[in-house]
């Protein structure tokens, strides 16, 4: 937290609040790492009130464990909270999935189409920082037909959960060409009505998701443990 990040003056809050979120879910602010106001007030080149404020929104996001003027830290999932962030996004998603593809429309496949054509530029041009945003987004595609907007609300803040996890997983553990399949065959599968094929690929794909993360981040924190 040296260099000093230059930011637009008008609502320093949302901004500040916008740019620690991407770091958080980039992994440059690492689970678990410290927060200071202090030391983000210097960098940020502000007053602590933004940070704070910013600090609150990230909190209420879950992102952030944060008690005021006591300082706080990134949000450290425990492997069993992170198996039920993925739990339920299968629960959700798959609900939403299931309730839009009988309503999607040529416009809702074509919405689908230009963000999975984007998805695939971003594998191709290794450009980790766009994969977080246009998976969401892919999904989020998918079950806009669904109308169901108190339950796509909620699903907003499961994913913000899941964000960070999903980068690590087609980053680390080099999950592009599955990915890339599956979604494609996820699209498909809607474009043809076939609805139960469809939620079972969704289910799998979620899962498949959560149980190599969770392999791959216990191995690294047993690791850690040990130095």
């Amino acid at each position: 937290m040296a260099a000093k990040r230059a930011i637009k003056k008008q609502s320093l809050p949302d901004v500040i609040a916008d740019d620690l979120r991407q770091r958080i879910l980039s992994g440059e602010l690492a689970e678990g790492e410290t927060i200071r106001q202090e030391a983000l007030a210097e960098e940020y080149d502000v007053s602590r009130m933004p940070i704070r404020e910013a600090l609150k929104r990230l909190s209420a996001e879950g992102l952030v464990q944060w008690a005021n003027n006591r300082g706080g830290s990134v949000t450290r999932h425990s492997l069993p909270e992170i198996g039920e962030i993925f739990d339920l996004r299968i629960l959700i998603e798959v609900d939403l999935f299931r309730r839009a593809i009988p309503c999607m429309t040529n416009s809702d496949f074509a919405r689908c189409e230009d963000i999975l054509r984007q998805m695939e530029t971003s594998y191709d041009k290794n450009d980790v920082g766009r994969w977080g945003k246009l998976n969401h987004a892919f999904h989020t595609a998918l079950y806009a037909a669904s109308r169901r907007n108190l339950t796509n609300e909620l699903l907003d803040r499961v994913s913000l959960q899941a964000d960070r996890y999903v980068r690590m997983h087609l980053s680390v553990m080099k999950q592009r060409e599955p990915a890339r399949k599956e979604h494609r065959d996820l699209l498909e599968l809607a474009q043809s009505g076939k609805v139960e094929e469809a939620c079972e690929l969704l289910s799998r794909h979620i899962r498949r998701s959560k149980e190599q993360l969770l392999e791959m981040i216990a191995a690294k924190r047993s690791e850690q443990e040990t130095l």
